[in-house]
């Protein structure tokens, strides 16, 4: 925080004409550079807990004008959030117009206890708009934020009360990863952001697919590891197989029991040449074994 006030101060013009203009939904009175560079000295603390901002409907870069919103503006830095009214819905975005969400939480109480019945039926609808888009992204916003923001341009991206930092690279939007589990996961830097039900990818610094984490350090690891790692991986294409085609249950059963098979055999080496076992007369195949998959491969193919 102590980087961050100097480097406010150092945005201050020298010179008083030159004027620092804020545009954050250009409020009724923009107060003066001076003025701006104490209300976020005052701010500056609240960094350690969390800022208050207030969203609006309307625009990926749209935020009710509040102190907290010069922090961003003084360093240059783009706040973004794609939590946006669809325009081919004509009954929310009369609704929710260009109110923030405090407004549209206020109307919605409001009309829900008036005795118009019109008035009524928006109050419901624009509840409906916040309950159906409780993830705070919309598919319409993240179109929005795509061709918005500017390639290879760092922003801050604001969604479910989290600031996360933003970069457009080679026309695709990913966020920093800063989970404290991936804190020794050196290959997972950054996670798409592509669709709005979290579905997304993990990547490397430089924008590679990283592999699941845990993965690259299995790889060397002793042999005992690679080889558990190996038949998670095999474990893990049966069930992404199963998913794709329910068709094919059977015959992935029969391969993930080999599979089991051979790590049992490779682990349990015979002895001796074990002796051919003669045909069976049920109907099962000889040589068909009838043991049950591991624990894990059962929860991988559920």
């Amino acid at each position: 925080m102590a980087h961050l006030g100097n480097c406010i101060l150092a945005t201050q013009p020298r010179d008083t004409s030159e004027g620092l203009q804020l545009n954050f939904q250009q409020p009724p009175r923009v107060p003066p550079a001076h003025q701006n560079i104490s209300d976020t000295m005052t701010v500056l603390p609240k960094l350690a807990t969390g800022l208050d901002v207030n969203v609006r409907f309307t625009g990926v870069s749209d935020f009710e004008y509040t102190p907290e919103c010069i922090v961003f503006d003084l360093l240059n830095i783009p706040l973004y959030h794609g939590w946006l009214v669809d325009p081919q819905s004509p009954e929310q975005v009369q609704a929710v117009g260009k109110l923030s969400y405090n407004q549209l939480v206020e109307k919605i109480i409001t009309c829900k206890q008036s005795s118009d019945s019109s008035l009524v039926s928006e109050g419901l609808v624009a509840e409906q708009f916040l309950e159906s888009t409780a993830s705070q992204l919309t598919f319409h916003g993240l179109c929005e934020l795509t061709a918005r923001a500017r390639e290879g341009e760092l922003g801050v991206f604001f969604r479910n009360n989290h600031f996360s930092t933003m970069i457009k690279h080679k026309g695709h939007l990913y966020l920093l990863v800063t989970d404290q589990g991936f804190l020794q996961e050196e290959g997972v830097v950054w996670e798409s952001l592509h669709s709005v039900d979290g579905d997304s990818c993990f990547c490397d610094t430089e924008f590679h697919l990283s592999h699941a984490p845990g993965k690259d350090g299995a790889t060397a690891g002793p042999p005992e590891h690679r080889l558990q790692q190996r038949q998670v991986d095999q474990d893990f294409m049966v069930a992404l197989s199963l998913q794709q085609d329910p068709a094919s249950v059977l015959s992935d059963l029969e391969l993930a029991r080999q599979l089991q098979q051979e790590e049992y055999q490779q682990h349990h080496p015979h002895p001796h040449p074990t002796p051919p076992q003669p045909a069976q007369a049920s109907g099962r195949a000889a040589g068909e074994r009838r043991q049950r998959p591991r624990p894990d491969l059962d929860c991988a193919l559920l």
